[in-house]
């Protein structure tokens, strides 16, 4: 009788540590702690064309199943709505480069950029220098596709030759010749990917890439930088 009761003491203690744990509020995916969550107004989900299997990436993050949440410091605000966006590729094969900061996110065609094959890279010009806290980066969506050494940088210095900051590089080989990677590639989806710019400081951001498990091409249907002007 005596081990009957100490064993419903025992479940019922973990019980409610369970429910307390799932009371609790979320961890949130990444930024400070104590940080404001970002408000991301995410696209719908739109599947087309046939998907191919995604071979022979390794430590590749598979798709989130859910919007995850990111926080920044107080008084981080959106710099990229609206601002000039130049590129390796200057006369892109389809769509404009202003899509990329135009705040649609939609997946369907006349809503994306896309750049010839090899390593290419666009550039938001924030216009002032800024503390930069999260990077927000949606490729292509409408297939569940990676994208090969994705690279983003911060720096003043327009041509990204001095006080650059890398802030991400899943190019674990090294075939983008810009350093070899530590970050995990990943599968795209209506989520899109967000990358902690931890404060660097910068008016310049520039992302890379250089194909994809789909095709050669290189797209993007928005990037959106978030930061505290300096």
């Amino acid at each position: 009788m005596k081990h009957k009761l100490i064993a419903s003491i025992l479940a019922t203690s973990c019980a409610l540590l369970v429910t307390g744990c799932r009371d609790k509020t979320p961890s949130p995916s990444g930024g400070p702690t104590g940080g404001t969550p970002l408000a991301i107004e995410f696209p719908p989900e739109v599947i087309i064309g046939t998907e191919r299997a995604i071979k022979d990436i390794p430590k590749l993050v598979m798709a989130p199943t859910s919007a995850p949440e990111f926080r920044v410091p107080a008084g981080t605000i959106l710099l990229s709505k609206g601002r000039k966006v130049t590129s390796s590729d200057a006369n892109p094969i389809l769509g404009s480069l202003d899509f990329i900061t135009d705040g649609d996110k939609k997946a369907d065609e006349g809503y994306f950029v896309e750049l010839m094959e090899g390593t290419q890279w666009v550039q938001i010009d924030l216009e002032n220098s800024a503390a930069i806290h999260a990077i927000w980066t949606w490729h292509f969506h409408s297939q569940k596709r990676a994208y090969h050494d994705v690279i983003i940088q911060i720096s003043d210095d327009p041509a990204f030759k001095t006080g650059v900051t890398t802030v991400y590089n899943n190019d674990y080989d090294e075939s983008s010749k810009l350093g070899k990677g530590t970050d995990n590639p990943y599968v795209e989806t209506r989520f899109g990917m967000v990358v902690d710019g931890k404060g660097a400081k910068g008016r310049y951001v520039r992302l890379y890439s250089n194909g994809n498990t789909t095709n050669d091409m290189n797209h993007y249907i928005e990037v959106e930088v978030y930061g505290i002007a300096q």
